[in-house]
């Protein structure tokens, strides 16, 4: 219809209107972009639904993994019979051993260090890594009511093991010298250590000051050391050795518990040494309880040797106790002149019989003649030793 509304029906009528055609290629088109998106779409998600549900052994067959293995810093040797071993510079050597069914077994053991680096603590071992000799071995201690007294480890280890000095092993002449009295004397007990060469042992007395700082520098020092029990003497109480002095007219128990309230004062000792005490050392009956307690210990016992009636040795010997017995009594002239003359007596009685023990006092006349004579009996072809090298030791003949 025309836009003037005046005009008749029928005339002046423009040309007709013409009718749009459907497009039906764009249409078609179109439901085919969406059909291959849909189909794309539902590809993805059904691969992934696949993937997620596949077993895992088909996938490894498919793409195995290579094991991870940790390199280590060292080269590696593989013999013939399967067996790696590694030795690491981390301080440990590790020992693998392929098994019959393709398990492998690693072990670790301690490797061999130049002095610096991590210290690694075998509970095991005899003797002790020197920077370790002030530490005690926890594996070797009790608490009691007196303090951490020493034990038999469970797999058999004593105190005097893991305490004591070592030596060459050779069966040449051998002396051992034992300085006794440390503690009770401050500026001594700090000379005797500084002084003194590391090859002599060293007894604390019980009564004395400080000991387990004193026991700590000696132990450094390279000292092997033995805690000094009061035993009765013979004109006791005249002649009083100290406080919890070991009494004849005790009982067994209390004796004994006076053994570990000394035992209780300092740690890393191999063994017992007595302080006076002759007429205790000469009584089977009180000596029997407290030797019986120290070898259970796995302790030692030396006997200074100031007794000539000590029944110590037989007792000992019955009882399986690792026990030592001083030869020569090495200042009973406090002069150097003759404390060097005892200890050539003492190198006499060491080539005559193979090893010999002296003892003595730390007094400085002591210390200085003990210091020069053990410069020059190297020379001689002589080897100072620690006590527990001479002690006569059943679990080792």
């Amino acid at each position: 219809m025309g836009t003037d509304l005046h005009a008749p029906l029928g005339q002046n009528r423009g040309p007709g209107r013409q009718r749009r055609s459907i497009p039906f290629g764009r249409i078609l088109g179109g439901f085919c972009l969406i059909a291959i998106a849909g189909f794309s779409l539902y590809s993805a998600l059904l691969r992934d639904h696949l993937q997620k549900t596949q077993p895992v052994e088909a996938a490894k067959k498919e793409d195995p993994a290579p094991p991870a293995e940790t390199k280590p810093a060292a080269t590696e040797k593989i013999d013939q019979a399967g067996l790696t071993q590694v030795d690491p510079q981390s301080g440990a050597n590790a020992t693998r051993i392929v098994t019959g069914d393709g398990s492998v077994v690693t072990m670790f053991s301690p490797n061999n260090r130049d002095g610096s680096g991590p210290v690694l603590i075998n509970a095991n071992q005899v003797g002790q890594d020197p920077r370790m000799a002030a530490t005690p071995n926890d594996s070797l201690l009790e608490d009691s009511p007196f303090g951490k007294l020493p034990i038999t480890s469970p797999s058999g280890l004593r105190p005097m093991d893991q305490y004591a000095r070592p030596w060459s092993g050779a069966r040449g002449t051998r002396v051992a010298i034992v300085v006794s009295g440390l503690g009770l004397s401050q500026t001594g007990t700090q000379r005797a250590i500084e002084k003194l060469p590391e090859e002599i042992t060293l007894a604390f007395a019980v009564s004395g000051n400080s000991l387990q700082r004193w026991m700590q520098e000696a132990r450094r020092g390279g000292h092997e050391i033995l805690i000094q029990v009061p035993f009765e003497p013979f004109d006791y109480p005249s002649n009083n050795p100290g406080p919890d002095t070991l009494l004849t007219s005790l009982s067994a128990a209390k004796n004994v518990e006076n053994l570990h309230k000394a035992m209780g004062k300092i740690t890393n000792y191999t063994g017992v040494m007595n302080y006076l005490g002759g007429r205790f050392l000469a009584n089977p009956g009180a000596m029997e309880p407290v030797l019986r307690d120290i070898g259970k210990r796995g302790l030692l016992f030396l006997d200074d040797g100031s007794s000539a009636q000590s029944k110590s040795g037989t007792l000992a010997k019955t009882l399986d106790v690792p026990h030592a017995f001083a030869d020569v009594q090495l200042d009973g002239e406090l002069q150097q002149d003759a404390i060097l003359r005892k200890l050539d007596e003492l190198e006499r009685i060491a080539r005559r019989n193979g090893s010999a023990i002296g003892v003595a006092s730390a007094f400085d006349e002591s210390v200085d003649a003990i210091s020069k004579w053990s410069e020059e009996a190297a020379m001689r072809g002589v080897e100072i030793v620690a006590v527990s090298a001479l002690a006569d030791d059943p679990k080792h003949p």
